[in-house]
């Protein structure tokens, strides 16, 4: 398969390897990997972690990734080549959780499955998409798409079983609730405004601003702009969303109003972060 052009949503890709071909460019697409079955040790950025059969790894178009086997191993490739692309497979719901995937995928790099139960679940997924792909027999394309969104469901579950950046196994339950609770309503101004968060959470909005900074290391106003910028960022990559459809998705008042936010974010206009990417 050519993994440099991906002419669908997304792509399944299986193959059974002694040896791991060299790194190549992910600019163009993230993809889940689920060990079927081998040994082997597995480097992301740097990182490296022994994998064995059940263990599935998320990587990112910007991860340096790459696998070394130790013993002849099984594996399965779910690639994705543009999550924004308006296709009736993917729900809008599960392009949001595909953008939560892609903003906290790599606090904890390694498997990604943390639910014990949801191991049990996948791999039998896994294999009927492998026996779709195989057999392709009728209906074949609307089962995929229906074990694919649900397997988007079960990845997102065990990402948010991650803590947050700048989060760690002491901190309060009510901060990470409050942090995914700011993730679950981004495309709501008006739920992420402080009067509306304090009265989620039955704080006072002093208050709120003094908890979220004690707890999580930046200011409330701080994480949410740069939850937003990230996402502007991930469409601007990944998407061929004109900037004014992505002003109104995330509920800026005009393309304007966006231009001026990321800026001040990033120094440079969304045009032209959009134009560097591209030329990379």
């Amino acid at each position: 398969m050519n993994r440099d052009v991906l002419y669908q949503p997304y792509s399944i890709h299986f193959e059974t390897l002694d040896v791991f071909p060299e790194k190549e460019s992910r600019k163009n697409f993230f993809e889940l990997v689920f060990i079927l079955s081998g040994t082997g040790r597995h480097c992301i950025n740097k990182h490296s972690f022994s994998y064995s059969a059940n263990h599935m790894f998320l990587l990112t178009p910007q991860d340096c990734s790459q696998f070394w086997i130790d013993s002849t191993t099984r594996f399965f490739f779910l690639q994705f080549s543009n999550i924004y692309l308006t296709d009736n497979r993917i729900s809008k719901e599960n392009i949001k959780r595909l953008e939560f995937i892609m903003e906290n995928a790599n606090h904890k790099p390694g498997c990604i499955l943390k639910n014990q139960s949801d191991k049990t679940l996948i791999r039998p997924m896994v294999e009927a998409l492998i026996r779709e792909a195989v057999n392709r027999d009728v209906y074949h394309s609307d089962i995929t798409a229906q074990l694919v969104n649900t397997l988007i469901v079960l990845v997102a579950r065990n990402i948010a079983k991650y803590l947050p950046q700048k989060i760690d196994e002491t901190s309060e339950s009510r901060i990470i609730n409050i942090l995914n609770y700011i993730q679950s309503n981004i495309y709501e101004p008006e739920m992420i405004r402080t009067e509306s968060i304090s009265k989620a959470f039955g704080f006072s909005e002093n208050y709120l601003g003094k908890y979220f900074k004690k707890h999580s290391g930046e200011t409330l106003q701080s994480y949410v702009n740069n939850y937003k910028t990230t996402l502007i960022e991930h469409r601007l990559k990944h998407s061929d969303k004109r900037i004014n459809e992505i002003a109104d998705e995330l509920g800026f008042t005009d393309e304007s109003h966006l231009n001026k936010f990321f800026k001040a974010q990033r120094g440079k206009s969304p045009k032209a972060f959009r134009l560097e990417f591209v030329e990379q």
